[in-house]
């Protein structure tokens, strides 16, 4: 009896897969496509990792033809186009993933990138931007196990600083006969990049590029306190010393300017990716307000570093003695102070 039931369920295993194939003959069909363009896919993604581009693109290319709906692979086929500067391609290639899940939103952000920076189709991804921070994904949480929380609040807020470079760019970018909506596109930026700083909190890109904006804007306050903000976060990183230093100069705070080009000067020439064309121009700029400061009869007493004869175990830091153990330390929050808050805080304040 148990044989025979056994040979009844085989038989009707075999009927319902004979039914299946007679009537769903072209979703199988389908199935096995999917099947053989992923196998493609894989050996593409293999062919990448040992960076034989020519395999690559054939895989890809032959994957996708079987499963045109795989919209990993058009987003890593857009990244490699990209990477080789093949910017009209990597549109085609995001725009083609976007289609497939129109809630993707690493392709959304990445077409948002070469519209943006390499094609200067500024309109085009500030839409992209906008539609990243709209898209309405599910958070799941899990303790201890997992959380995608924290990248979609990272993901907005980053939608929104490229939106706030983009619009920047766009402003920089204005024909003369449209260079009224100069003013106008930088407080666009500057908007972006506020919503970005509620999502990422402790953000030098974000603060730095704002101050930037204020900056070419002529409001000298924000702009000052926005690169102070960008110093405490990453002192290290000369651009923000020297913008500041910029900025100090054109106040006519000459002692202030000099005391955030020393620190620029020092941070660029220790820097291995830095030209010499910028560190030629920093020291230029530093001698130019040197002689500003000494022709309105103001005296310059603090430097960066004033070394002094010692017994080899100490060192003076402006105007400060620090054991050498100390130095790198004291150097980094010696770097971190910003020349001109004590100023700029007031105006604010006031």
């Amino acid at each position: 009896m148990k044989h025979f039931l056994k040979n009844i369920f085989t038989l009707l295993l075999v009927l319902a897969v004979a039914v299946l194939c007679y009537f769903k003959q072209d979703w199988l069909k389908e199935q096995y496509r999917h099947a053989k363009g992923m196998y493609y896919i894989y050996k593409g993604d293999k062919a990448y990792f040992y960076d034989n581009m020519g395999k690559t693109l054939e895989y890809y290319h032959a994957g996708l033809k079987l499963f045109p709906k795989h919209y990993e692979a058009w987003f890593n086929l857009g990244n490699i186009y990209a990477v080789h500067e093949d910017y009209y391609s990597a549109v085609d290639a995001y725009e083609h993933a976007i289609e497939a899940n129109p809630k993707f939103v690493m392709a959304k952000m990445n077409l948002g990138i070469v519209y943006s920076e390499d094609l200067g189709f500024f309109d085009e991804a500030i839409v992209q931007f906008d539609e990243i921070t709209k898209i309405k994904l599910m958070k799941l949480w899990i303790p201890f196990v997992y959380s995608n929380v924290k990248s979609i609040k990272g993901n907005r807020g980053i939608a929104y600083f490229n939106k706030g470079v983009a619009w920047k760019r766009k402003a920089m970018y204005l024909p003369q006969e449209r260079i009224y909506l100069f003013n106008q596109y930088l407080g666009n930026a500057i908007e972006a990049y506020t919503k970005a700083l509620k999502l990422l909190k402790k953000n030098y890109d974000i603060y730095y590029n704002r101050a930037v904006a204020h900056h070419l804007r002529g409001e000298y306050r924000d702009a000052g306190l926005d690169y102070c903000k960008a110093i405490d976060i990453a002192p290290m990183k000369f651009e923000g010393h020297y913008n500041l230093a910029v900025l100090l100069r054109q106040m006519n705070r000459n002692r202030d300017s000099i005391t955030e080009l020393q620190r620029a000067a020092l941070l660029i020439s220790e820097s291995p990716s830095s030209s010499s064309i910028e560190t030629t121009y920093i020291f230029n700029l530093l001698n130019e307000v040197s002689r500003r400061l000494i022709s309105s009869e103001e005296y310059y007493t603090q430097t960066l570093s004033d070394s002094a004869p010692s017994n080899g175990s100490y060192t003076y830091v402006s105007g400060k003695v620090v054991s050498d153990e100390d130095l790198d330390k004291a150097i980094y929050e010696n770097f971190k102070t910003c020349s001109g808050f004590a100023y700029f805080k007031n105006e604010d304040e006031e």
